[in-house]
């Protein structure tokens, strides 16, 4: 019988790349974010673009764990903290660089570049980026949401394919009858391994051995 792979390393390997990828990608989407039109930045308060990021990025990892036919349900929960740390980070990211290069820059200079992203740039903006996680939840309740539901998001998506392949993989592998003919014999502790041959029985029509002296 065959084992089947659980792909719980490769799982946690390639979901790890994809939060990545997904928290550099959000990164950027909010240091450009002054480039986006005003109307796209202002529907809704930025609530709704954000929440689309946030299920793009659980949908994507999502896919990238499921791609290797993932049997273990120890990826459902680390699904969720890889898909609500990519927002999380993400967002510090973008935000820590943004921040940043609008201290070191001129005040005409409201779009960030490229050339802000650097290290500097970065640890200037890190400690006023942090600084929205510390306030009272009733004022930063967008960023936990955000979080919140990349996460739910990401262990739905990845309970229901887990389940998919493990009934599919049930459904590939036919019910094999049992066979008793190689099981070993059981015998008692102290029965010998070879039965004694049967002597044969007597009536009162076999006649005797004689007796000897």
């Amino acid at each position: 019988m065959s084992h089947k792979r659980s792909g719980l390393l490769s799982g946690l390997f390639i979901g790890l790349l994809a939060a990545l990828v997904c928290a550099a990608g959000l990164g950027a989407a909010v240091l450009f974010q002054e480039s986006l039109p005003e109307a796209v930045m202002s529907f809704g308060g930025g609530v709704p673009i954000s929440l689309a990021l946030s299920l793009l990025i659980a949908l994507l990892v999502t896919l990238a764990m499921g791609a290797v036919r993932p049997r273990s349900l120890l990826l459902v929960p680390l699904a969720a903290v890889y898909a609500g740390g990519a927002v999380a980070a993400g967002q510090i990211t973008g935000s820590s660089v943004l921040i940043g290069a609008g201290l070191r820059t001129p005040a005409d200079r409201t779009p960030a570049d490229l050339s802000d992203v650097s290290l500097p740039v970065f640890n200037q903006g890190l400690p006023y980026a942090l600084r929205v996680y510390r306030e009272p939840l009733a004022e930063t309740w967008p960023a936990w949401l955000y979080i919140a539901v990349a996460a739910l998001a990401a262990l739905v998506l990845l309970t229901l394919r887990v389940l998919r392949v493990r009934r599919a993989q049930r459904a590939e592998t036919p019910d094999q009858p049992e066979d008793s003919s190689g099981e070993p014999e059981y015998r008692a502790p102290f029965e010998p391994a070879q039965q004694p041959a049967p002597k044969p029985t007597t009536d009162l029509f076999t006649p005797r051995k004689p007796a000897r002296d």
